[in-house]
């Protein structure tokens, strides 16, 4: 049997219950309002990313807690999971660089960490500080151009269906390139999920950052870029846009 897809609401009933507190207590422990809390809890509402900071830092926990399963959780059997992905079921973060559409977020302690990413930033000026992380990440670009910027190298342009494969330990930057309006790119990473939600986290402002499921309606994909794309890249955009 398929195992049930988890929701925010799914996911926040859960971390009531490991704390083991009412929803009641965990108002007043969280600062976040009954009526709030029991929205969220039956998907009625989605909460943005200072209001998740917030209930963590009440709760004296990471943020990426709040997606994680139960202590003592069996470990899943090697060879009998399957995740159907796409932008409907991923978990989204929002960054002042990209907006994480991660994939095949029920599935726990993966191996691989899936994610569409969609570059934001315009130059490494206005991107920040490289980003560190532990091991290792693939990146394909679907669409558009982005520059890779690494610590120990020259920036690198690449264009749809080209990629780069880099040791995530070392500083890096992805960025659109000039001229370029939009650019969407397929990452795989082999860090935990837990680490990279974290680190989505130090990318901004928390009020500028919000998590969220997919499948919220008022939620579209990303809108088609204004330039021409390779007729390989537009039919896998397309396949990652379908609903």
């Amino acid at each position: 049997m398929a195992a049930e897809k988890p929701t925010l609401g799914s996911l926040m009933r859960a971390l009531r219950a490991r704390h083991g507190l009412t929803l009641k207590e965990m108002s007043i422990r969280t600062g976040v309002p009954f009526s709030t809390l029991s929205k969220v809890e039956h998907d009625r509402l989605t909460l943005t990313y200072d209001k998740l900071q917030m209930i963590a830092d009440k709760l004296n926990i990471r943020i990426s807690e709040l997606f994680a399963e139960p202590d003592g959780a069996p470990l899943p059997v090697a060879n009998s999971r399957r995740s159907v992905a796409n932008l409907n079921n991923a978990l989204l973060i929002t960054t002042p660089n990209y907006d994480y559409y991660y994939l095949s977020p029920e599935l726990r302690r993966k191996e691989m960490i899936p994610i569409v990413s969609r570059v934001k930033a315009r130059s490494l000026e206005e991107f920040g500080a490289l980003v560190r992380h532990e091991g290792q990440e693939f990146i394909y670009v679907v669409e558009g151009l982005i520059d890779v910027h690494t610590e120990f190298y020259d920036p690198v342009t690449l264009s749809a269906g080209e990629a780069v494969y880099i040791d995530s330990s070392m500083g890096h930057a992805y960025t659109l390139a000039p001229g370029c309006a939009q650019a969407v790119a397929l990452c795989v990473c082999s860090t935990t999920q837990e680490e990279l939600l974290d680190n989505a986290a130090r990318q901004g402002e928390p009020a500028s950052l919000a998590a969220r499921w997919v499948g919220d309606p008022r939620l579209k994909a990303p809108p088609a870029p204004s330039r021409p794309r390779a007729p390989v890249a537009a039919k896998a955009a397309d396949r990652l846009r379908r609903r």
